[in-house]
């Protein structure tokens, strides 16, 4: 099925998205319609333009391609599926996603991966082939996130406070130098082999994704950030 969303408001894309039998869906001229996929289930979507805030909210085993950038919130407590998206993506990426996969193959901005989380075979995993803004991580409870800082460099490809109240889930970052203000409570190493080959099959999705070679994106220098267990979050509320 094919959509033009060109005259059309976010409540009607939705509504035909809704009502269609056909698990294939083809949306041309996006324009910013926003909850597209929310809360879907056997649905696979491919959108030509840009998505607006809350893209695949609640989605529950769908797939969705953007050929273009995405707003805010892309897969805000997605529970299962798959958003690949062509190009950019906004603030608050993976906002408390449960399961699931999102490939990013630009940019993303800050508060990627917030509240992450992960329980039983649900594993999170958000990857980004570009860089991240400020806060990635941000009280990470579980799940995966890869910078692939596929344009290189030697810095971390993040912004300020990166991994503040992260709690759980690993962070894998290409670079050769650790984010400058990594608080206390997370450490970091360089990745080793081992590492490296237990994130190859998510590299391996992103690579198919966007027609890269998996083999020369872990051929680079990573490093990985997780939960200091000797130095934990003691306090994260005032006392009464």
């Amino acid at each position: 099925m094919i959509i033009d969303a060109k005259e059309l408001g976010y409540k009607e894309l939705n509504e035909k998205i809704r009502e269609t039998s056909d698990p294939v869906i083809t949306i041309e001229n996006c324009i910013g319609q926003r909850y597209i996929g929310a809360g879907l289930s056997g649905k696979n979507i491919t959108i030509h333009g840009i998505p607006g805030n809350a893209l695949a909210a609640y989605m529950n085993g769908s797939t969705i391609t953007v050929i273009g950038n995405a707003q805010d919130a892309t897969a805000d407590t997605m529970n299962d599926g798959v958003v690949c998206i062509h190009g950019s993506a906004g603030d608050a990426t993976g906002y408390a996603m449960r399961g699931g996969h999102i490939l990013v193959k630009g940019d993303t901005g800050y508060r990627a991966g917030i509240h992450m989380k992960e329980y039983e075979d649900k594993i999170p995993v958000l990857m980004v082939g570009g860089k991240a803004g400020s806060f990635l991580g941000e009280y990470q409870a579980g799940g995966l996130i890869v910078i692939f800082n596929i344009d290189g460099g030697e810095e971390a490809p993040v912004g300020y406070f990166c991994g503040t109240g992260m709690h759980g889930g690993r962070i894998f970052l290409r670079c050769s130098t650790p984010p400058r203000d990594l608080p206390a409570q997370v450490s970091w190493r360089d990745a080793e082999k081992e590492d490296l080959e237990s994130i190859r099959g998510y590299a391996e999705e992103f690579a198919e994704a966007f027609g890269y070679d998996a083999d020369e994106l872990l051929s680079h220098h990573y490093i990985v950030l997780t939960p200091n267990s000797a130095n934990p979050y003691k306090q994260l509320y005032t006392p009464n």
